[in-house]
């Protein structure tokens, strides 16, 4: 598996153009999010592979012993874009920061023809990012991002809400709340909501998540009840032992989530494989850092291999044969050609 430089697939000079643009066109972003192609459907295949790119906005920045891994703007949007060169990945969920940085890339590479990045990609909006990771009030998470209504207008195709349970935190029912009302909202617009609700316990480190199969499915059918309607609702779960008992708590589609990155996502990959053969509900992914940060190699090979897997019902085996054969893609090319310093 061949490495992979960031900082040469998307030079500094252009997010310093992307800046100028922000200055003396700030509706760049806006217009390209109003041209933009969507997708007919959400999924043609009934199943998606979708990368998680909000997580710094959470205060989340750090990789392994790097505190502050994530927070390179210019290394993690390099990584976010190839990831998205891929045609197995169908969209990114992310902030509307990061929305806009795509969208105004995507602006970037459609001229002259080149690939238009984000057409029939879904992009779907992190809403409640103020619980913030280490705060006193980290259990009660508003809306701290886009309305239901600010996603219609930006032609946008989803919102994702995270939903943190601690019994011993009373601000965790001012989050089960808030996400009730926006599953509303999203319902009323006729678009789905991406819910990732999760038991969590305080320790001396901070909220940790309960993945045992008997708390995720006591959960499931909190999350599933919220709304008043669960007819665009999925929800995102992590994997665990005995995940049947999980996905049989709920008629739901359910995205597998990835958790921090071990710089080796072979592991996560298996965990996607049994997570498919599971149950017919169980029906992708929706995973970060495993896939933007594959330790030296290439995120492009992960986000392809994964995609293998929930597409294509392939084995782990099989993915990673096939990664032994993959050529760079022509949005690689086309960054070097166009952009390169």
């Amino acid at each position: 598996m061949r490495e992979w430089d960031p900082k040469k697939f998307l030079p500094a000079k252009v997010l310093a153009y992307v800046t100028e643009l922000r200055v003396s066109d700030p509706d760049r972003a806006l217009r390209a999010a109003q041209q933009r192609q969507r997708r007919a459907k959400l999924t043609p295949d009934g199943r998606l592979n979708i990368l998680a790119a909000d997580h710094p906005a959470r205060r989340v920045t750090g990789l392994g012993s790097d505190p502050l891994g994530m927070a390179d703007r210019q290394d993690y949007l390099s990584r976010i874009l190839r990831v998205l060169a891929s045609e197995h990945v169908d969209g990114v969920v992310a902030t509307m920061d990061i929305l806009e940085d795509l969208l105004v890339l995507h602006d970037l590479l459609s001229e002259d023809d080149g690939p238009a990045i984000l057409n029939n990609k879904l992009l779907i909006a992190s809403l409640n990012r103020g619980g913030l990771a280490g705060s006193s009030w980290e259990m009660d998470d508003p809306m701290t991002g886009p309305a239901p209504t600010t996603i219609a207008a930006w032609n946008l195709d989803g919102a994702k809400v995270l939903l943190r349970l601690c019994d011993d935190e009373p601000a965790s029912l001012k989050t089960m709340v808030a996400a009730a009302r926006v599953i509303t909202e999203m319902n009323a617009l006729g678009l789905p909501t991406f819910l990732e609700p999760l038991p969590v316990v305080k320790t001396e480190k901070g909220y940790q998540v309960v993945k045992t199969a008997e708390a995720l499915a006591k959960i499931v059918g909190v999350a599933s009840a919220l709304g008043d309607s669960s007819r665009y609702l999925w929800l995102k779960l992590p994997y665990c032992e005995d995940y049947g008992l999980v996905a049989r708590a709920t008629t739901l589609p359910i995205l597998l989530l990835g958790g921090e990155s071990t710089g080796d996502p072979i592991g996560f990959m298996r965990e996607v494989e049994a997570g498919m053969r599971t149950a017919m509900n169980v029906r992708g992914a929706l995973v970060g850092r495993n896939v933007l940060y594959p330790g030296a190699a290439d995120p492009c090979y992960i986000a392809e291999a994964i995609g293998q897997l929930i597409h294509f019902s392939a084995t782990v085996e099989q993915v990673l044969e096939a990664q032994r054969r993959v050529t760079d893609s022509g949005l690689d090319s086309l960054i070097k050609s166009k952009w390169e310093c």
